[in-house]
């Protein structure tokens, strides 16, 4: 688990303000550089989306989590687990059907794949 900043950025109008943008700047690629074999990067929230899928991110999170096999297996894009989402997650039932089962079973084989 690593987060996109390390300290608290305050609160704005409509929830959390962003991560201070020095934070991934100054230490997130060299902290990322010494993690060895990444099998599955789990990206949450729109500031990691950013961060991780650039311009591979669609117009909006949910085409973006809707197209995640263009990321599979190394990187799954999902909301962020905050009850603000619970709203999302019963708008998009396909999530718990489809691809959390995916993710579970990819979990599962990198579990596998460590212990061997």
């Amino acid at each position: 688990l690593l987060p996109m900043g390390f300290c608290y950025p305050g609160r704005g109008k409509s929830g959390d303000l962003p991560p201070r943008p020095e934070c991934a700047k100054t230490w997130r690629a060299r902290l990322l550089a010494q993690l060895e074999s990444i099998e599955l990067t789990i990206v949450l929230g729109q500031y990691a989306l950013d961060y991780h899928l650039g311009e591979k991110r669609k117009k909006n999170l949910t085409e973006t989590v809707k197209n995640w096999r263009e990321y599979w297996p190394r990187i799954l894009a999902l909301p962020h687990p905050s009850p603000r989402n619970n709203l999302w997650l019963r708008k998009n039932p396909w999530l718990e059907a489809e691809l959390i089962p995916e993710l579970q079973a990819r979990v599962q084989e990198i579990l596998q794949h460590r212990s061997a």
